[in-house]
């Protein structure tokens, strides 16, 4: 076959072009008479008939989830990001891993415009990872930008079948925000937060700050009665699973716990089994060192939900209305008004308000733990159901707990001691933390249970010396 010349090439290139231009003035034409001749609303009919056409040929949807909106973050895209990231390592092939610093967890995280594929009761979903750089001006103008701000904007998009919305919307992504929940709870690591006073009357967001929560304690190295233990245990799990049933019945969705008992029997490290138990932050209040009811309400605004309050030695606390006769704040405001010192003070009703009142709605599963070595000092309005739902005494040590603690630090579970210790201990008052003291001072279990009879005849011999002089 010829190979055409350069002429009959020329020719045919000629003859594209006079043809194009046709089109292009046709179409010109065509423009030119319905933007002129034709009214706008028959325009407008013609257009939308057009859109619509085009818009169902098109068989996917795309749904684009911003990171932030506005100024603030989106708690979809929160969500979305956590969910995805839990799916990344078993459907992504390019991954960005991290380890936040004292965290004991690997976050895995989508590069940008990765895909990941996702299935859903038989529907197909792609999510993409995008990243678009912020423009010149909003980086000149934003507020917000300081050093070491991120300059660009993240979005993830959700690509899927037109047909498969309705599954996508009612059940697809409420799926995935109960998903994030669960996955924080059981990924997060704990902290524990105070008050600080520097940032107190600034960003109520910033009024606290925290530390990470190692405390090793569990229900299981507990020294408690294994009967109330179990009762604890149960009543937390109850808890925790009966929002719905807070909401339908009209009350708020927390519970108060009392634990009271001598110094050293356990108290603290009961709220850190708790934690542990529940995986909840833990939220220290130290009321002592609020001057107001205003920065009570504060630190309520602070803490987050499914958390923890503590408010330690409450009967050191509960008489706050009255630390202007004992100095402190009161001596400061020497000479000014019974009105102005009861707006500058902590108030029994401020408290009470704080936890039972309309205030106490502004969170969701909060357990709010009181403890005190006195719990005939508190007040009886703070002890009624609905404030203090649940007492735990917290005793001296028992024979069963003297089991667990030599269980803990000795490793064993039986001893030709243990029927002298467990008589010495049912009449003499030692607590676990004196007991656990003495567990840890020597390697050899016999040198160390030699000790611990030693250590308890002297604190019975104590004892009977305190009742004698009594």
């Amino acid at each position: 076959m010829a190979t055409p010349s350069f002429e009959n090439k020329l020719a045919t290139a000629k003859t594209i072009l006079t043809t194009a231009a046709s089109v292009a003035g046709t179409v010109m034409l065509a423009r030119s008479v319905f933007q002129d001749f034709l009214p706008s609303d028959i325009q407008h009919y013609f257009l939308s008939r057009f859109c619509k056409i085009f818009n169902t040929r098109s068989s996917h949807v795309t749904i684009v989830i911003d990171e932030l909106d506005g100024l603030a973050k989106n708690q979809i895209y929160e969500a979305a990001n956590r969910y995805v990231g839990s799916k990344l390592a078993s459907s992504a092939s390019r991954l960005k891993l991290s380890k936040p610093e004292k965290e004991y967890n690997i976050k895995l995280t989508m590069e940008s415009h990765e895909e990941m594929v996702d299935m859903f009761n038989g529907v197909k979903l792609k999510w993409v990872l995008i990243c678009r750089e912020f423009e010149p001006w909003r980086l000149n103008n934003s507020r917000d930008m300081t050093p070491g701000t991120r300059s660009e904007a993240r979005a993830l998009e959700l690509s899927f079948r037109k047909k498969d919305k309705d599954v996508v919307f009612d059940s697809y992504l409420p799926y995935i925000e109960r998903e994030a929940v669960r996955i924080l709870q059981e990924t997060k690591k704990l902290k524990i937060f105070t008050v600080d006073h520097k940032n107190l009357y600034g960003n109520w967001a910033d009024a606290l700050v925290s530390a990470n929560l190692d405390h090793p304690a569990t229900f299981d190295t507990i020294a408690m009665d294994p009967v109330e233990k179990e009762n604890m245990l149960n009543d937390l799990q109850r808890f925790v699973e009966r929002k719905d049933y807070y909401r339908k019945v009209g009350k708020v969705w927390k519970r108060g716990y009392l634990l009271h008992g001598p110094p050293g029997t356990g108290k603290s490290s009961l709220i850190a089994a708790m934690a542990n138990f529940l995986n909840c932050d833990v939220y220290d209040l130290e009321l002592g060192t609020l001057r107001c009811n205003a920065e009570l309400k504060t630190l309520l605004l602070s803490t987050g939900n499914r958390s923890i309050i503590v408010v330690e030695d409450i009967d050191c606390t509960i008489h706050l209305q009255n630390r202007s006769q004992r100095g402190g704040v009161g001596a400061e405001l020497a000479g000014y008004g019974d009105d102005y010192l009861q707006q500058r003070q902590v108030t029994l009703s401020g408290f009470l308000n704080f936890i039972d009142g309309i205030w106490s709605s502004c969170g969701d599963a909060r357990i709010i733990v009181f403890t005190t070595n006195q719990p005939e000092k508190l007040d009886a309005a703070l002890l009624r159901p609905g404030r203090m739902d649940v007492h735990v005494n917290m005793t001296y040590i028992k024979p069963y707990g003297f089991k667990v603690l030599a269980g803990n630090y000795l490793g064993i579970q039986d001893h030709v001691m243990f029927d002298e210790i467990n008589e010495l201990i049912e009449t003499t008052q030692v607590t676990p933390a004196e007991v656990a003291e003495q567990l840890m001072r020597h390697g050899d279990n016999d040198i160390v249970l030699n000790g611990l009879v030693e250590f308890i005849k002297l604190k019975k011999k104590e004892l009977i010396r305190k009742q004698n002089s009594d």
